[in-house]
């Protein structure tokens, strides 16, 4: 009853826990928190414990860059819980940050947006975290079905729409018609390994290390999915292997673009194999209307133009692909409330 109490003063949230930013719609208000999801993590020997030293922004400075006492962690790895004590503290601390400072601890309605090929154990884990974390009732829901919302797809006609969700750690592709899922599948491909592949690249071609951070700043600024009639150069630092010293060094963005062969070819793959599993019907709507891209990796530059080519399909980045999954939840919230919980399935 007092978590009901609670509730009264409380906002309606979805929230896209994914595995690079954690991201918060807030009904009424729009997106309200985009975060990273990272935690620094402070040992204290004394006590025997661990205490939270920061979350979000603050704690990925600091990944790469800690003493031994401190260690950032990100939580989520390819979608799903990798430590479950620090994702409940992570989840309550954007929820309370989220709410304000208010005399009442929060108890939101919470839509979480999940990974479509995530486990049971693991949504089970995902939804315990939330409850941990103060919510007084949680729903998943898949990431395509939220990101279609978002991206404004006509998810409730009797028409396929296929949509392609690159994340973080995960590329979802779905085709969905009458409110539901067709046809689904999920890669582990996505922002982390493109960073991968260019820390592995720098490192064989070059025989130079370069941490996390530097890679993603090199895949946003000069990360290309296509050749392109401008060569864009970066110009960055990093370790020498053979001397233990650090060199600067020059990329340019075909380089990189060869470094993103493999994962790029992992997310082609699979939007393949979603066309040869689609029922025809659908499949002629999809051809009609094409492939709706979102998701932070929907940003690498030309990627649009490198599915265009490998399917034949008009393919279209969505408006805003970072927040698509985060703002289709707050929608979804919205038509639930209107509809009931069964519109989607989440009964």
């Amino acid at each position: 009853m007092f978590k009901n109490l609670r509730g009264y003063f409380s906002n309606d949230l979805s929230i896209d826990l994914g595995t690079a930013n954690t991201l918060i719609y807030v009904r009424g208000r729009g997106i309200v928190l985009n975060e990273p999801s990272v935690v620094a993590i402070r040992e204290e020997p004394g006590r025997a414990g661990k205490k939270i030293e920061a979350v979000g922004q603050e704690a990925k400075n600091m990944l790469g860059r800690t003493p031994g006492h401190i260690t950032a962690i990100r939580p989520m790895k390819d979608g799903v819980i990798a430590d479950f004590t620090v994702t409940e503290k992570m989840l309550q601390y954007f929820i309370e940050k989220v709410h304000g400072n208010r005399m009442m601890r929060p108890s939101p309605r919470v839509l979480i947006c999940v990974p479509y090929g995530s486990t049971q154990v693991e949504r089970r884990a995902i939804q315990e975290s939330a409850e941990g974390a103060g919510a007084r009732w949680v729903r998943l829901i898949e990431e395509p079905m939220a990101a279609a919302v978002g991206a404004g797809l006509p998810v409730h006609e009797a028409r396929g729409s296929m949509v392609l969700d690159i994340g973080g750690g995960t590329s979802e592709v779905a085709v969905i018609s009458l409110n539901g899922i067709v046809y689904a599948s999920s890669v582990r491909i996505g922002g982390d390994r493109f960073d991968d592949a260019i820390i592995n690249y720098v490192r064989r071609n070059y025989g130079i290390l370069i941490g996390e951070a530097t890679a993603e700043k090199i895949k946003i600024e000069i990360g290309s999915a296509y050749p392109g009639q401008q060569v864009n150069e970066i110009s960055v630092k990093g370790r020498n292997l053979s001397e233990g010293v650090p060199r600067s060094f020059t990329l340019n963005s075909n380089e990189i673009l060869e470094a993103l062969q493999e994962p790029l070819a992992g997310i082609v793959g699979a939007v393949k194999v979603a066309l040869e599993q689609t029922p025809p019907e659908l499949g002629a709507d999809v051809a009609e209307r094409g492939i709706v891209l979102t998701g932070g990796g929907a940003l690498l530059r030309d990627i649009d133009k490198l599915l265009m080519e490998e399917t034949g399909l008009p393919v279209v980045v969505s408006e805003d692909p970072l927040t698509c999954v985060a703002r289709g939840g707050g929608r979804m919230l919205e038509l639930i409330d209107e509809h009931g919980p069964a519109l989607f399935n989440l009964e």
